[in-house]
């Protein structure tokens, strides 16, 4: 990717939702203007999420997600709802397709009262109006006369007028979330510290650097790059002090030991939690792996330490190859061993295979979610709170391992008054 390239996590998600043969795919075609989903008469024609990340006038960077049909039947129909459910966790704005020839069904009633529990925006497209004169008709009643608008897949009718009220639905700030941008000013030396990351690409860097650079070059400051290896030497020229040290949280420890204290300390990783909504949240997840630690090594009522193992879930928003080192399943796990310095039963989950049940774990450390829209993260994120669960991410987890959480949170002023 690109640093003039939106990620993925940061573009609007559409999802398209409705009946088996209401003309979800049809009408995804005619707006990306592409045979992006297989069209047929066949009832359950499209089995599986289908996603096309794209740039779309007037509505910009976005990716469109065409789903299977929500009544669906049978046991491969119940694992299609499902897979729509869970899409529905990373959906920005619903467009609900329904037959305009018939009345509403409970299947999409069903799906109105899921948008509206969920907090989606949606809108109303009748399909196949053009057998009706291109009226709207007078159903779902409690939807907003301006949130439903009449289409033909097959005709192209109304296709860019949807499009626009796709557009207004958006918000205008989507985009507008800063990383570092307002922790700096114009002329600023803003220092990252980017060890080689062997599971990225040679010749590449992960996601996170990309944004933060990009953030900087955005706002006018002035992006320095550097190994940790060669940290120590160029602090120590002459008339140079950054404004800030960005770091990767996997060398949060030694580089917390050579950047001075009246030098601001973070990491990509805190940087992507506060971009995602997460980090208030994460702050108090560091609360709890504390307890953790404090009940395991420091009782309070002075007797033993328990033996039963905390369950921790180690969670990735994305899938790539295992390195022998790897942060996820590699070092997180070892330095929990060594922090909590009791018995721990540690599992992983990656990609969209985060569970919707976890109540049974006393703590969730998630990824930086670089890969995930910022409603998937906080759709797990409330999934966790509402099953009274902590959730934390791996740059505040280590943060807290390594014992310097307050100092590379300073300059973050919404989680002050948490630490």
């Amino acid at each position: 990717m690109g640093l003039n390239d939106t990620p993925s996590g940061e573009r609007v998600h559409i999802g398209f939702f409705g009946c088996r043969n209401a003309g979800k795919s049809s009408l995804v075609n005619a707006v990306t203007g592409q045979e992006l989903s297989v069209v047929s008469d066949i009832l359950g024609t499209t089995t599986d999420p289908v996603k096309k990340t794209m740039e779309l006038l007037p509505l910009g960077p976005v990716v469109i997600i065409d789903t299977p049909g929500f009544d669906d039947s049978g046991s491969l129909g119940e694992l299609r709802v499902k897979k729509t459910r869970q899409i529905l966790g990373q959906t920005d704005i619903a467009v609900l397709v329904t037959d305009a020839s018939r009345a509403p069904n409970a299947c999409e009633n069903e799906l109105i009262a899921l948008f509206n529990e969920l907090s989606i925006p949606y809108i109303i497209a009748y399909n196949k109006c053009d057998l009706l004169e291109n009226n709207v008709p007078d159903t779902f009643s409690a939807v907003p006369k301006e949130r439903k608008i009449c289409v033909s897949a097959l005709k192209g009718q109304n296709i860019y007028e949807l499009k626009e009220l796709i557009a207004w639905l958006i918000k205008p700030d989507k985009n507008e979330v800063f990383l570092c941008g307002d922790l700096i000013k114009p002329g600023d030396i803003v220092l990252l510290v980017i060890p080689i990351d062997k599971a990225a690409p040679k010749g590449r860097l992960i996601l996170p650097e990309q944004m933060v650079i990009r953030d900087v070059l955005d706002n006018d400051a002035i992006p320095v790059c550097i190994k940790e290896d060669r940290l120590a030497e160029f602090l120590e020229r002459p008339g140079f002090k950054p404004s800030i040290v960005i770091t990767d949280s996997q060398v949060f420890g030694p580089v917390s030991k050579i950047v001075p204290e009246d030098i601001p300390l973070t990491s990509f990783s805190i940087l992507m939690a506060r971009h995602k909504g997460l980090l208030k949240e994460a702050v108090r997840g560091a609360a709890a792996l504390k307890a953790m630690h404090d009940r395991t090594v420091m009782p309070k009522d002075h007797t033993e330490p328990t033996s039963k193992p905390y369950r921790i879930l180690i969670s990735e928003g994305c899938t790539h190859h295992r390195q022998c080192d790897d942060i996820g399943t590699v070092k997180i796990p070892r330095w929990l061993d060594e922090y909590i310095g009791g018995p721990l039963d540690v599992s992983f989950s990656s990609g969209q295979q985060f569970p919707e049940d976890v109540s049974g774990y006393d703590l969730i450390i998630h990824c930086g979610g670089c890969m995930l829209n910022e409603k998937e993260v906080l759709t797990r994120m409330k999934r966790a709170v509402a099953q009274g669960t902590a959730i934390t991410n791996y740059g505040i987890a280590i943060a807290q391992f390594k014992g310097i959480l307050k100092r590379s949170t300073a300059m973050l002023p919404e989680v002050n008054d948490l630490l």
